[in-house]
């Protein structure tokens, strides 16, 4: 089983480095970087610069915001840089954020997206002299990509990106299926359930329709976790989980999981509260039985079995978030190399 890390969205960008060194040496595989309130090909130029082993994945960028070539660029400097360890994670985030936030369209984002990244790939395939800038689709046209303004091939040693996506629902879970090199799932949408009777079965669909194999598509799950030393650091941990839980589930995009449940109701009632400004109230909806059926928790030395226990034959890889304190690494690093042995 894979191991990979996140980080707190709130980071000060000059402190990505350390939190990149700190992840190495815990012995993780990689290091998701999500978009939130730092540029992500930043954020992911500033963890890997200062490791030498860590894969940085963007978990995720948002394609519908940015030009595919920009992407592209971006992505090829990352790959020459840290000698092929950045790989491309793309979504596409939700229509209040892409067209009020952003300023972006948000028409058929999944068709977007799809075209997005054949654009980015295109792209690719004439920076390394493979074949003439020449892609036309719904969404996109990039046909001009003059000598200098087309960079370098990448060296053969080093590994092209591969591109990820992430997402929810069921058409951009058979993209993924249909296009993608691997796919990671949305912390409201990591239950082995969802795994079974969502996830996996999309990837399937997606995957035949382009006569692919399932098992070509790594599928990572991206869980929150709750983790301590002992029982009592689990239940302080809880209620930070709780008001979590709580913030996400009040989006409309993320209530396949509670759906599935018959907890169709709870979304609804947390946006009503939000309506009503009583942001301190959110996590009083979200009761014992709703954390606990959702949310793994475990100390370090249960880490290895309770993750088995719950994602074993679902998934290639994990996400395990590592606590802010520091102080005990040495647990943390020997649950995550038994993790990467199971």
């Amino acid at each position: 089983m894979r191991v990979y890390a996140g980080m707190d969205p709130r980071l000060p960008i000059r402190d990505i480095a350390a939190h990149a060194q700190r992840i190495e040496r815990l012995g993780y595989d990689g290091l998701h970087i999500a978009e939130t309130i730092h540029d992500p090909f930043l954020a992911s130029m500033a963890a890997l610069q200062a490791t030498t082993t860590l894969t940085v994945r963007t978990s995720v960028a948002l394609a519908l915001v940015r030009s595919p070539m920009a992407v592209a660029y971006s992505a090829w400097d990352l790959a020459a840089l840290s000698d092929g360890r950045f790989q491309l994670g793309l979504g596409t985030q939700i229509r209040p954020h892409i067209e009020r936030r952003f300023g972006a369209q948000f028409d058929d984002p999944t068709g977007r997206l799809r075209d997005h990244i054949g654009a980015v790939r295109a792209c690719w395939r004439a920076f390394d002299g493979l074949e003439k800038l020449d892609y036309s689709s719904e969404h996109y046209t990039l046909n001009l990509l003059t000598p200098n303004f087309t960079p370098d091939p990448l060296p053969e040693h080093v590994k092209r990106p591969n591109i990820w996506m992430g997402g929810v629902n069921k058409k951009l879970v058979e993209l993924a299926g249909q296009i993608a090199d691997g796919f990671v799932t949305h912390p409201t949408n990591s239950h082995p359930r969802y795994l079974r009777e969502l996830c996996r079965p999309g990837l399937l669909t997606g995957a035949r329709h382009t006569g692919r194999s399932v098992d070509d598509i790594e599928l990572v799950v991206g869980t929150q976790w709750i983790l301590g030393k002992t029982q009592s650091d689990l239940d302080e941990r809880r209620e930070h989980n709780r008001r979590l839980l709580a913030f996400l589930y009040s989006t409309p995009a993320y209530e396949r999981t509670l759906e599935l449940f018959g907890w169709s109701e709870l979304a609804p009632q947390l946006r009503s509260l939000i309506r009503d400004q009583r942001w301190n109230d959110l996590s009083t909806l979200v009761t014992d039985e709703v954390l606990d059926t959702l949310v793994p928790q475990a100390t370090f030395a249960q880490l290895p079995d309770v993750a088995i226990e719950w994602f074993n034959g679902l998934a290639n890889g994990i996400l395990v978030a590592a606590p802010p304190d520091d102080s005990n690494d040495h647990l943390l690093s020997n649950a995550i190399q038994e993790l990467r042995s199971r």
